[in-house]
């Protein structure tokens, strides 16, 4: 057997920052610390911060007055952030500042007075904290069927947004249907699909035609991880989402010869080590699309003085 490792993979900036906020913060604030939310979208990393102490909750109505609560990385309606204030909690704000730049795009869109059409997929976190920016003007799309269903107050003032984990082809094919229904269409400055995003879903297009079968890193919750085994299978290669080791299926390696492996970007880089361990291949190949650099700095209520 031969693996194809694709790079990059597995934890990106947004992602790293939120856990080491909700680390500093247990490292330094009165316990408990409280997390809104999963703090990214991965059953393992969620267990080893509650080893280490932090209690996860829906809703703030089960974090006591006065305690320290972290949101997390996709981001919070204003309606929260209210909720927290009136409450006096101690806020720490772990949104990834890509999820904070489409909810500045969402308010700055809805003041200029257009209706704003949020793209992305429903009850997903990212989606709820964005259309809270401006909910009485942000409508959200799926699919092309909901793009021909829209019904808008003026053609001639619309927006569209991204939810920053989408599939990038499919993403633009909601664009160019939306773009179609109506001329006026105005978009972000810069892509919302996150550089993240992006480059694991090129790099995993950069090994699935070789590889016999797909094994994708990610926890089902996981959009970005979803998408990388949506994007496999539309490629013709069977792809299956694994939480670790222990999801994986003989009768899906029966008979491989190349086996893909790459991770969703709240995916742990040593769970891809432990399956690659456990697949003992023969030789293993990392192909590389892309090098990431980007690192976002802290919350300045985390930061080491």
């Amino acid at each position: 057997m031969k693996v194809l490792l694709a790079s990059p993979r597995s934890f990106c900036a947004g992602v790293e920052r939120a856990i080491e906020i909700v680390e500093r913060a247990l490292d330094n604030r009165e316990p408990p610390v409280y997390v809104r939310k999963q703090i990214v979208h991965n059953v393992h990393v969620v267990a080893s911060l509650e080893a280490r102490g932090a209690v996860f909750v829906d809703e703030l109505d089960e974090v006591p007055d006065g305690a320290t609560v972290v949101f997390s990385a996709h981001g919070v309606s204003p309606a929260v952030r209210a909720e927290a204030d009136r409450r006096g909690l101690d806020v720490i704000d772990a949104t990834c500042p890509l999820v904070a730049k489409v909810h500045a795009e969402a308010k700055r869109f809805a003041a200029r007075g257009d209706t704003v059409i949020l793209v992305g997929h429903a009850g997903h976190e990212e989606v709820e904290g964005t259309m809270g920016e401006a909910p009485d003007r942000t409508v959200l799309v799926e699919d092309l069927a909901d793009v021909a269903a829209l019904d808008v107050p003026d053609p001639e003032k619309v927006s569209y947004l991204m939810q920053t984990t989408l599939a990038v082809d499919e993403a633009a094919e909601v664009v160019a249907g939306l773009q179609d229904r109506f001329p006026a269409l105005r978009g972000p400055g810069s892509d919302d699909i996150c550089y993240a995003t992006t480059n694991r879903q090129d790099a995993l297009r950069a090994i699935a035609d070789e590889a016999d079968v797909v094994l994708v890193v990610g926890s089902a919750n996981s959009s970005n991880s979803v998408r990388l085994v949506e994007l496999a299978q539309r490629n013709g290669t069977p792809a299956y989402l694994i939480d670790d080791v222990s999801d994986i299926q003989p009768e899906w390696l029966a008979d491989a010869e190349v086996v893909g492996v790459t991770a969703g970007a709240s995916a742990p880089p040593d769970l891809v080590d432990e399956v690659v361990a456990t697949l003992a291949p023969a030789m293993v190949e990392e192909r590389v699309t892309a090098q990431e650099t980007i690192h976002f700095t802290l919350p300045p209520t985390v930061r080491r003085t």
